[in-house]
């Protein structure tokens, strides 16, 4: 018997072909396609971190850039584990690289380049994208472009190589082709009862645009090498929003 489709299967199946379209292919198995971000996993298209495309984060203050580069650094850590290296690309080399011991990835499978000029960091992202041996590829800009980052991103399709764009006190928020934009704040770390010291690193995940996904915000912990689900506790306004024009 023939049933004709509904309103709402239609929609579903165009919904699926304009993600093909637009690089999102279906995952064979979403637990292997996973970066253990749990339910911010399910804000994107497929409930699985896109890989092999661009995401954009912002950072007002240095406090900011760091936790963007912590991060960033607990998704290597599963990008990384098929192989692969990683391409770091700025004009001031801020990270420390031991500090990526933390979150389970090898210092000396990270090569920084250090180049002078933006558009050098950029010219240079793109030529990495286009290497499908590499894990990630990081740029450190302020200012690019919609048309920047459509090539960053037909690049990244093209080799399935996952970038990260890091804009610094960007002047205006416009619009890109990156599939995400993300900002990242520290949370005050929770120290266990009776131990002294650093608790494990703490991050309010704000996904401000989702490329055909659902904005959101969820607080999350680093801690037994992986990022685990925390109740999100009041955090100081890092990123300003007045200032940015976050749209």
């Amino acid at each position: 018997m023939y049933l004709p489709q509904t309103k709402k299967d239609i929609i579903n199946q165009l919904q699926k072909s304009i993600l093909l379209m637009q690089g999102f292919t279906p995952p064979v198995s979403a637990a292997a396609d996973s970066v253990g971000l749990g339910a911010i996993e399910a804000a994107f298209p497929n409930g699985v971190f896109p890989r092999g495309a661009i995401h954009e984060f912002l950072s007002a203050a240095p406090e900011q850039a760091a936790a963007n580069g912590g991060f960033i650094s607990g998704i290597l850590n599963t990008l990384m584990q098929q192989g692969g290296a990683c391409l770091w690309i700025s004009m001031s080399r801020t990270l420390f690289p031991p500090s990526l011991k933390i979150f389970g990835v090898e210092p000396d499978r990270l090569i920084f380049v250090d180049l002078k000029r933006e558009k050098d960091v950029l010219w240079a992202m793109e030529e990495a994208l286009k290497c499908n041996g590499l894990a990630a590829v990081i740029g450190e800009l302020s200012e690019i472009s919609f048309t920047q980052t459509r090539r960053l991103q037909l690049a990244a399709e093209q080799s399935r190589v996952t970038g990260f764009v890091l804009r610094s006190n960007p002047k205006k928020l416009s619009a890109t082709a990156c599939v995400a934009r993300w900002n990242i704040s520290s949370l005050p770390s929770e120290l266990e009862e009776g131990m002294p010291g650093v608790g494990f690193p703490r991050w309010t995940v704000e996904l401000l645009k989702v490329r055909n996904g659902n904005p959101g915000s969820w607080g999350i912990e680093w801690s037994d090498g992986g990022f685990r689900s925390i109740r999100s506790q009041p955090k100081v306004a890092l990123l300003k929003r007045e200032r940015l024009k976050v749209g």
